[in-house]
């Protein structure tokens, strides 16, 4: 995709992106390689069931994932997000039933608030961020943001 990629919806064309964190709930360390693939298939999933949303890049830490996302202006980031944690988490509950134990008398596995921010010129710092999860040495994704 284009650097700085327009998309068109009826009778507007938008470029609206957003880096999106979300944190497991408590702050379990549950992300890993299994449950993290099964993640990333009901991203997908997601994304066929509302295909003006689109999920650009993502990646994870064992308890909170990333994602790059475009979203069109008729809606609000809190409603997507809500969308995106109910749908993944009702389906990853109903095939990890060792969730059931971590997270007994509760509905989901996220947490209730997420971070975001508008992505514009940086977008290539973002995603590199994104890309580099999981690195070994934990201060170098924090020199990416240095300018």
């Amino acid at each position: 995709m284009p650097k700085y990629a327009y998309r068109k919806q009826g009778h507007s064309v938008y470029y609206c992106k957003y880096h999106l964190v979300i944190t497991t709930k408590y702050r379990k360390r549950i992300l890993r390689w299994g449950l993290y693939t099964t993640l990333k298939y009901e991203l997908i999933k997601f994304t066929r069931k509302h295909p003006e949303i689109a999920i650009e890049e993502v990646n994870h830490d064992k308890n909170h994932i990333h994602i790059l996302i475009s979203i069109p202006p008729k809606l609000s980031i809190s409603e997507v997000v809500r969308l995106l944690k109910c749908n993944t988490g009702r389906e990853i509950r109903k095939k990890f039933k060792f969730l059931d134990k971590i997270y007994f008398g509760s509905d989901g596995i996220w947490s209730e608030g997420y971070f975001v921010s508008t992505v514009g010129f940086d977008e290539a710092a973002i995603r590199k961020y994104i890309e580099g999860q999981r690195k070994e040495e934990e201060g170098q994704t924090a020199l990416l943001f240095e300018f």
